[in-house]
């Protein structure tokens, strides 16, 4: 009996300007154990602890159990009898990257158990064709902040450099946003005016990450093409970026999807940045999960027994 555990940690996607290609692994994991069961009575069993496990399905269209076959799929084999006990620590539909954990930890799982067929890239890819755009699976995969240029199956990935002293502030509320809800408020065509603004703040955005230059950072953080559109569904937002700012953070930005709100600010201004952006929510009678985090650096990480 073999068994493999895979460790995926959260994402914050786009990051303002870098819409669907953009994102940066976070320190917040969700863990997946695969143990083959070739005497078990039935194909699969699924196992979910943590916050919200009760809103896991457990059947063949859990979307780990779904990555983890189409990778046997891919190879032309069949997957084995599987026991999947998953023990969740990033919440569920808030724009962390929850899905590309599941679909990252899926395929990884299985080019373990299948005797590691494909390469990382080769894996990275299936990801992509599987969550359908690249800015979440890839940081899932890789770790570290990582720009993803190119289409179908020609992709150029590139590390972006994150300065040390720029912190990542989660605000986590108790509401959900589904993907599906923030991408049909998207318009179907943008001004020349507003790609250039976004191109503009793309170049920008990159170099004050990398130099950790907060001047530039409270520009770059911008954006024309997704978040306006998105703000009026997530209740308080211009409260919670005015309260942000005012507490010494750079900007604030819509973390993937959303809800979540990530702000980045030095390390100096962490505890003020949490306070004051709880304390909004709080005033509009939101509960709130508000946290500082790091960037992870390993990506997807496998356990074998």
């Amino acid at each position: 009996m073999s068994t493999v555990t895979v460790t995926v940690p959260a994402t914050t996607a786009n990051i303002g300007p870098g819409f669907d290609c953009l994102g940066a692994a976070l320190t917040l994991y969700n863990q997946f154990q695969f143990t083959e069961q070739p005497d078990a009575d039935t194909d699969l069993s699924i196992t979910v602890t943590g916050t919200e496990a009760h809103r896991v399905t457990c059947d063949r269209t859990n979307l780990l159990y779904q990555a983890f076959t189409h990778l046997y799929h891919h190879l032309d084999k069949t997957p084995p009898k599987i026991a999947i006990d998953i023990k969740l620590g990033v919440p569920l539909a808030r724009g962390l990257g929850s899905s590309a954990t599941a679909i990252v930890g899926g395929l990884v799982g299985a080019n373990e158990l299948a005797g590691q067929p494909l390469s990382t890239t080769e894996i990275m890819a299936l990801a992509i064709t599987l969550e359908g755009h690249p800015d979440n699976v890839v940081p899932a995969l890789l770790g570290n902040c990582q720009l993803s240029v190119g289409e179908a199956k020609n992709w150029e990935i590139c590390e972006i450099p994150w300065h040390s002293d720029l912190i990542p502030v989660v605000a986590i509320p108790d509401f959900e946003l589904s993907t599906e809800e923030a991408r049909a408020a998207l318009p179907k065509t943008l001004s020349y005016g507003d790609t250039i603004f976004n191109i503009a703040r793309m170049g920008l955005l990159i170099r004050a990450l990398e130099s950790g230059n907060g001047q530039w950072l409270s520009q770059a953080m911008a954006d024309k093409v997704h978040q306006p559109y998105r703000q009026g569904l997530i209740e308080g937002y211009e409260f919670v970026q005015e309260s942000a700012l005012k507490a010494g953070a750079y900007g604030m930005v819509i973390s993937g999807a959303g809800p979540t709100l990530l702000a980045l600010t030095s390390s100096k201004q962490i505890q003020a940045v949490e306070k004051a952006m709880k304390n909004a929510w709080t005033q509009l009678e939101i509960v709130a999960e508000v946290r500082s985090l790091s960037i992870d650096t390993q990506g997807a990480r496998i356990n074998s027994d």
